[in-house]
């Protein structure tokens, strides 16, 4: 019998999963590996998540919601612009996805036709460019050749070049953890809506930056698509809820679509993610070891020979130039996980032109075990 596969299945692997299950496959043999690799808390979900999930879990409560999420966690949510940002952000705006992963998929579906020009970063998540090649949307990487984030600049040229219908960008960005500074967000918000070019702005990232405070970029456009998640901050990666923030016109088809492709996501997930706004304190002490983390790397890594991309201002990643090591950064991370028992995520996943010269380290993992990475490191490199 003919099996039929469809070109999208040629999309570009996500290397930080191939690293991963590699890594796993190491670790179940009983290999002590350390991953850097994956954008994942080590911590699990705060304790009044979960016990909210068990409590949920003990009533039955697994079933459809609306497909656009329960209605008391589109509310919290609400409040949370509220009080975060001080923004007036209508419930009836907001949809509850299955992880950011979803919401992706539902901005894309409901904003852009096949064929659609739409920009984003590079270096920049995969995920992007793999969806959007899926979905037949003709991806414009915007090369940013040193520059921390996606500026107006960009923007602009890209756009004359040939018009763009959509831009999608992040801040705090994977891989780089770069923010975005308010003057830039400002600008590139508004020049998107002088030449007419949608946005989506992806911010997961969102209270984990360390130098400045946490700006939407709701606070320059009501029509900005905005997309977030409980994966992060909120160390809920496995429950997959996320949401979005969506123009007023845009709600109904995204409703639609969800109804077909997801009906709705996971309720017990729903229910456990509206206690994640009362864990602040519990959050704040992980991000805490996360600072911690980053200053150690950002002292070790330097002496071990990986010079810094971009500025490490947000998320848990440090995005690295491995040029004095090796040029080629796949090969190398192989060869360190293999041989040093460490895993990184080279940088072709972010960058398929110029990633075979950079690496991302994740920092998300405990203290003990950034040093421990470190010293393998170190002694692997000589």
């Amino acid at each position: 019998m003919a099996v039929a596969i469809s070109r999208r299945g040629e999309v570009e692997p996500f290397h930080a999963m191939d690293v991963l299950a590699e890594a796993n496959r190491l670790k179940a043999l009983g290999t002590p590996v350390i991953s850097m690799a994956v954008g994942q808390p080590s911590d699990p979900a705060p304790q009044r998540v979960r016990d909210a999930a068990a409590a949920a879990l003990k009533l039955g409560r697994i079933g459809y919601t609306d497909s656009l999420g329960l209605a008391e966690l589109r509310q919290a949510i609400s409040g949370h612009y509220a009080e975060h940002y001080r923004l007036d952000v209508p419930a009836s705006r907001i949809a509850v996805t299955t992880g950011s992963s979803a919401a992706f998929n539902l901005a894309f579906l409901a904003m852009f036709d096949a064929g659609d020009r739409v920009a984003i970063a590079a270096p920049g998540y995969p995920a992007y460019r793999n969806i959007m090649g899926a979905l037949g949307l003709d991806v414009v990487e915007i090369e940013l050749d040193g520059a921390p984030y996606l500026d107006a600049a960009h923007l602009r040229q890209a756009h004359a070049d040939k018009p763009l219908k959509g831009v999608l960008f992040a801040s705090p960005a994977n891989p780089t953890g770069a923010v975005v500074p308010a003057s830039e967000l400002k600008a590139l918000v508004d020049t998107a809506r002088e030449l007419g070019i949608a946005v989506i702005s992806d911010e997961i990232y969102h209270r984990l930056a360390y130098g400045a405070p946490d700006l939407t970029a709701l606070a320059f456009d009501e029509d900005v698509t905005v997309i977030n998640s409980f994966s992060k901050y909120y160390c809920m990666t496995g429950w997959r809820i996320g949401w979005m923030v969506l123009p007023e016109r845009l709600v109904r088809p995204v409703e639609r679509i969800a109804q077909s492709l997801y009906i709705s996501a996971p309720e017990l997930s729903q229910v456990a993610a509206i206690e994640a706004f009362n864990a602040t304190a519990e959050l704040e002490v992980v991000k805490a070891r996360y600072a911690w983390n980053r200053e150690l790397l950002v002292e070790r890594l330097p002496q071990l020979g990986f010079s810094f991309a971009a500025p490490m201002d947000g998320a848990f990643y440090a995005f690295c130039d491995v040029t004095r090591l090796t040029n080629d950064s796949m090969e190398f991370a192989k060869r360190m996980l293999a041989e040093a028992h460490v895993a990184a995520t080279p940088g072709r996943d972010f960058d398929t032109r110029a990633g075979h010269r950079t690496m991302r380290f994740s920092y998300a993992g405990s203290h003990d075990e950034m040093i421990e990475a470190m010293n393998r490191l170190e002694r692997w490199l000589r």
